[in-house]
């Protein structure tokens, strides 16, 4: 019996959870019907974070951004491919720091972009800066202990 997976939807924050030996069969939302698995990031907000956070059995990658950042915009293409190469190994989000203004402080970012990997409920490494596609994918692979 293989084992089980649990992922929170990028849609509706509902917990779902699924055979590991399924992952590569685009897992849908049992609620909405929504991808779990994506090669895209998709957006969160403060609640879905903090649920992703404490549910996700996949690693996830957050960058915190804003609109008005020019450094978070040409990072933004980088991080979408960084996605792709990691798509069922790693998840990647988004969170808007001027719509959420308050999802900030209890992570305690101090400048954006900012990219925190959290896996198993707890912040395991950070990256601050604009960063190439190629370094966010390292980062995610070694600090999850993904093969390469």
């Amino acid at each position: 019996m293989s084992a089980k997976i649990k992922l929170t939807c990028p849609e509706c924050a509902g917990t779902n959870q699924f055979p590991a030996d399924r992952l590569d069969a685009n897992p849908k939302c049992g609620t909405c019907g929504a991808k779990l698995l994506t090669d895209k990031p998709f957006e969160l907000d403060p609640k879905g974070l903090a649920k992703a956070i404490k549910a996700d059995d996949l690693p996830l990658l957050v960058d915190f951004w804003a609109p008005w950042c020019g450094p978070c915009r040409m990072m933004a293409p980088e991080y979408a491919k960084a996605a792709t190469a990691l798509k069922g190994k790693a998840r990647f989000a988004k969170l808007n720091t001027q719509d959420h203004p308050d999802a900030s402080m209890p992570h305690n970012i101090r400048g954006i972009p900012a990219l925190i990997l959290f896996h198993k409920g707890r912040e395991i490494g950070r990256l601050t800066g604009a960063r190439p596609a190629a370094d966010i994918e390292a980062f995610v692979r070694r600090e999850a202990h993904l093969p390469a």
